[in-house]
């Protein structure tokens, strides 16, 4: 139904462990209960500080506002989050839900204290993967754990979640802090994030992929967010640390490998408006070798020209920190590519204007074939 809003979690309370507090009942002699309270124990003697939790509230309240959307039909406040399809310009709409983390990236995050750009990373990984699907993102929605409530750096990380939000024209309508003493070591935190987009019926994608379908690179911005378990390997096997120059790039080695993952919402989108664009695949974890099969019909493959591009620095000393060879590489990192359009040939040229003109880096990088799977060209260089 179009006019039914959609009720999510709110971020109004981001609800901490439920518990009004904890109290020590000593028995009588008569067995009827009573309080001591001189052994009486607080919430916050456990761990649980409410008081943090409703500071940090207060504190993203303006960040979530910036991202109110066509749609968003109440601000933070209250058990659920209100979202009006209608309102937002749909007739007969299809929804798409997506949820995703940030993986071991974070644990750079949490080393160096760079907690800033990791909630782009948590929205662009949802947001990227609604719109191969053909989705505009809608609203998002977060989980933030960790031991202990530090309402300055979770404030920094909800707020670049906020601007990953605000740069896909998505709204931050609802999230859960959970500070749960005794689950994560001083200072760490664990993230995931759901998103929920739409289309018109019809309207979704991949469809009418066909043999010669042009196969369009965007360019990453390195390594995004994910084999970052292989990443944190590799540094530790170069002896260098977070705070050490980079070698393949400016400033630190840390801040190098937290340039947060590019968001290909409003660009793609443009494109799919524009006709002619049959697929989309979002190359994260398996790389080209496993993302382009997800939206090839049987009997398709693609066949990539692997000098189409040039290969980003950071996977080239990846690569040569860990002996990896070709096919390791393809299939763990996105080795500069972070989206790929299928695209009807006839409507090459204009699809990639629009994305040029959206400030995309372009490539032709192969084409659809008979067959199945990916097949390469040349070598990476």
């Amino acid at each position: 139904m179009t006019n039914a809003p959609i009720i999510c979690a709110p971020r109004v309370k981001r609800t901490l462990p439920f518990a009004a507090g904890w109290a020590i009942a000593a028995a009588t002699e008569t067995g009827a209960a009573m309080t001591d309270k001189k052994t009486a124990i607080t919430y916050a003697q456990a761990g649980v500080d409410i008081d943090a939790g409703n500071a940090l509230v207060e504190r993203i309240k303006p960040a979530a506002r910036r991202t109110n959307r066509p749609g968003v039909m109440a601000g933070l406040g209250g058990f659920g989050a209100l979202f009006d399809l209608k309102a937002a310009g749909y007739h007969d709409p299809v929804l798409v839900a997506a949820t995703d983390g940030v993986g071991t990236k974070l644990r750079i995050a949490i080393d160096t204290g760079n907690v800033d750009t990791i909630g782009i990373d948590l929205v662009a990984m949802c947001v990227n993967d609604l719109v191969c699907q053909g989705a505009e993102p809608l609203f998002f929605l977060d989980y933030f754990a960790t031991g202990k409530l530090e309402v300055e750096a979770a404030a920094r990380i909800v707020e670049g979640i906020a601007n990953g939000c605000a740069a896909s024209g998505c709204a931050l309508i609802g999230g859960e802090t959970a500070e749960m003493p005794g689950m994560y070591e001083a200072g760490d935190f664990d993230l995931a994030g759901f998103a929920v987009g739409a289309m018109e019926r019809g309207a979704e994608l991949p469809r009418g992929v066909a043999e010669g379908d042009i196969l369009l690179g965007l360019a990453s911005d390195g390594v995004h967010s994910n084999g970052y378990s292989l990443v944190r390997k590799l540094v530790e096997v170069s002896g260098l640390g977070w705070n050490d120059a980079s070698p393949f790039g400016d400033g630190s080695l840390g801040a190098a490998l937290l340039a947060p993952t590019r968001l290909y919402v409003k660009p793609a989108l443009a494109a799919v408006r524009a006709g002619g664009v049959h697929a989309l695949a979002h190359i994260t974890g398996g790389g080209l070798t496993e993302n382009l099969p997800r939206v090839l019909p049987e009997g398709l493959g693609a066949l990539i020209d692997l000098e189409a591009w040039p290969l980003p620095p950071v996977f080239g000393w990846l690569a040569g920190i860990g002996g990896l060879d070709q096919a390791e590489l393809l299939k763990t990192f996105n080795a500069g590519i972070g989206m790929v359009l299928a695209v009807d040939p006839k409507d090459l040229k204009t699809v990639r204007q629009v994305l040029e003109d959206e400030g995309e880096t372009v490539f032709q990088i192969g084409r659809v074939q008979a067959g199945a799977g990916v097949s390469y060209l040349g070598s990476l260089a």
